[in-house]
């Protein structure tokens, strides 16, 4: 069993007032207001969580970005302008056969944007 020191509590404190999308340096800026935290414990407490899978990853714009839900990770990436949106989707029809092994996923899907449809 790991034990719960000072700066461990604070993380997990601060942890709790994410609910959304955040990456590294987000969450070392917000455990640094309480205590100079280092980095390398940051990244090492945010692995450790993911082992337990207490939280997920994903990449985002080259970054690896955490939530403590079990949200999807959708961008829509237009191929004429490099645009890149995040979106939601309603239907995972597509995910069927797995949906009771799936716990979360990420999607790139690409096409072309409304803006550069139009021209």
């Amino acid at each position: 069993m790991k034990r719960l020191t000072k700066q461990k509590q604070i993380m997990i404190n601060e942890l709790s007032n994410f609910n959304t999308f955040f990456d590294v340096d987000e969450f070392h800026n917000k455990v640094s207001n309480h205590k100079r935290i280092g980095i390398a414990t940051i990244y090492r407490f945010l692995s450790d969580l993911e082992n337990e899978a207490k939280i997920h990853s994903y990449t985002c714009n080259g970054r690896k970005i955490y939530s403590k839900n079990r949200n999807n990770h959708i961008h829509f990436i237009c191929e004429k302008c490099n645009s890149k949106k995040h979106i939601s989707i309603d239907k995972i029809d597509f995910i069927s056969n797995y949906k009771n092994k799936v716990c979360h996923f990420q999607l790139d899907m690409y096409g072309i944007c409304d803006n550069c449809g139009s021209n």
